[in-house]
């Protein structure tokens, strides 16, 4: 059977589409509450903009989410609604390739001491010394020491942070790395990884919140610290939803699903496709969290830097041997 492909520039559009205008456009009343507007026909609906929230069902997200649940439409079928009629390209399915011989999966080698990672999470990217403290007890995060050439055909260690996926049996599946050195902007995943089991932790609710990167995920748990270890993550280390839907097969106490992806098209593009992803395996309580900021790790540092105290106060503090307060709010 044939498959309607959308491009992501038509998702884009679609998930920006004004609710409001299109609401009334097709017929539906609308009445005003404070900055947003609601359902006239379902009070518990707020809107703004493109996006939306209804507040029986704790739940939200953007223009594509909304038309679909609403209207009870396909994800095809709500993107070509809110283009008004704009089609996307049929494709028939491809032959399933033959897989590649994959290489073994190894964790890379532990250092050993984690000073490093340390320094890095708390200092460079101001994470919660708890959150990283429990995730290292866990054998969630660990420093790695790897060797390297060099071009006059020497060798040298280098130093990253690794976050470790494992599978159900507690074997580790999957290794995330990334680079430790200020200046380094270097991420991947080892060799061999099974993206069905990316970084993540389980907890007893029923609530999933879903991220590009482990640091977004352990930012995300730095700012919402209180009773985090209740509630479940998982980061997709790449573009692919396959740790999420794995992580959801395997714990089927989660029922709701966060998507917590970054605020920008590339974001708000996957976060349209994951959607659409969850939705055809029947996840009816889908939702989008944004960060302020492009993603959770800006939000830390730009609530870190509004919490400084101002310099003048610094001066009048030091003056009368008072020691300033620092706090992430």
């Amino acid at each position: 059977m044939p498959y309607v492909h959308f491009t992501e520039e038509q998702i884009y559009r679609a998930n920006s589409v004004d609710l409001e205008q299109f609401l009334r456009r097709n017929g539906e009343r609308l009445i005003p509450s404070g900055r947003e507007k609601r359902l006239a026909g379902n009070h518990s609906i707020t809107l703004r903009g493109n996006a939306w929230y209804d507040h029986s069902a704790e739940s939200g997200g953007l223009a594509i989410d909304f038309v679909r649940n609403y209207y009870s439409l396909s994800f095809p079928d709500a993107v070509k609604k809110l283009l008004g009629g704009e089609s996307g390209i049929a494709h028939e399915p491809m032959r399933p390739k033959t897989p590649k011989t994959q290489k073994p999966f190894m964790l890379p080698p532990a250092y050993s001491d984690m000073r490093r990672v340390f320094g890095y999470l708390l200092k460079n990217r101001l994470l919660d010394r708890g959150v990283v403290s429990q995730f290292a007890r866990d054998k969630l995060v660990y420093e790695s020491c790897e060797l390297a050439g060099n071009k006059q055909g020497g060798q040298y260690e280098h130093h990253n942070a690794v976050f470790v996926g494992f599978d159900e049996n507690g074997v580790a599946r999957h290794a995330h790395k990334r680079g430790l050195c200020a200046e380094s902007s270097y991420k991947g995943n080892a060799d061999g990884s099974d993206p069905e089991y990316s970084f993540h932790r389980i907890g007893s609710g029923s609530r999933l919140y879903v991220f590009e990167a482990p640091i977004d995920l352990l930012s995300f748990i730095s700012i919402h610290s209180k009773d985090w270890q209740a509630h479940s993550y998982v980061a997709l280390c790449g573009v692919s939803g396959q740790a999420m839907i794995k992580t959801l097969e395997l714990h089927p106490h989660l029922q709701e699903v966060a998507l917590c992806l970054d605020n920008d098209r590339a974001g708000i593009e996957s976060a349209a496709r994951l959607s659409g992803v969850l939705a055809g395996k029947g996840y009816i309580h889908v939702s989008a969290l944004w960060p302020t900021c492009k993603d959770w790790n800006e939000d830390i540092k730009a609530m870190r830097s509004a919490a400084v105290v101002p310099a003048e106060q610094l001066a009048r503090n030091e003056g009368q041997n008072q020691c300033p307060v620092m706090t992430i709010g």
